[in-house]
C-alpha cells in the first residue's frame, strides 16, 4: 500500500531528475578539468556502507579524495559552503575506507573540494579547493 508520504509528485520527480542530471554534469566536468590538470582518476562514485566518494585521484605521489558538488545557482550559496565539518569527517572516514579495500599505501592523502556552478546564462564556473581536510 503506498501512503502519502512515499508518492513523489510529477513535479518533484521531474526536479530530482534535473538534480540527479546536474550533479552527474558537475561530477564530469571536474573529472575532465582534474584529469587536464595531470591527476588521474582512479575510481568515481564509490560506495559503502558509510557514504560515497565522488572522484578518487592520484595527483603525483599523494591520493585525492575529492567531493563535487554543483549548482545552477547561488541562491542557496556557493557550492563549496555546502561542505559542513560533518561531511569532511564522513569523507576522510570513507577515505579510509578506500585505502583499505584497494591496498594502496600513498605518501599523503588529501581531501579536495570542487564546487561547480552550472547557470546556463554563463560559462561554467568551477572553483577547485585543495586539501580542505
Amino acid at each position: 500500500m503506498e501512503t502519502a508520504a512515499h508518492r513523489e509528485t510529477p513535479q518533484a520527480s521531474q526536479r530530482t531528475s534535473q538534480q540527479t542530471a546536474l550533479g552527474v554534469y558537475g561530477e564530469a566536468f571536474a573529472a575532465r578539468h582534474l584529469t587536464g590538470q595531470g591527476m588521474i582518476l582512479l575510481d568515481r562514485n564509490w560506495r559503502c556502507e558509510l557514504g560515497e566518494i565522488d572522484l578518487v585521484l592520484r595527483d603525483g605521489r599523494v591520493l585525492v579524495i575529492c567531493e563535487v558538488k554543483t549548482r545552477s545557482s547561488l541562491a542557496f550559496g556557493s557550492p563549496v559552503e555546502a561542505v559542513t565539518e560533518k561531511k569532511a569527517r564522513r569523507l576522510r572516514r570513507l577515505g579510509a575506507r578506500w585505502l583499505a579495500e584497494h591496498a594502496v599505501r600513498p605518501e599523503d592523502v588529501r581531501l579536495d573540494l570542487v564546487g561547480v556552478l552550472v547557470t546556463g546564462s554563463r560559462p561554467v564556473e568551477l572553483e577547485h579547493l585543495r586539501g580542505v581536510g
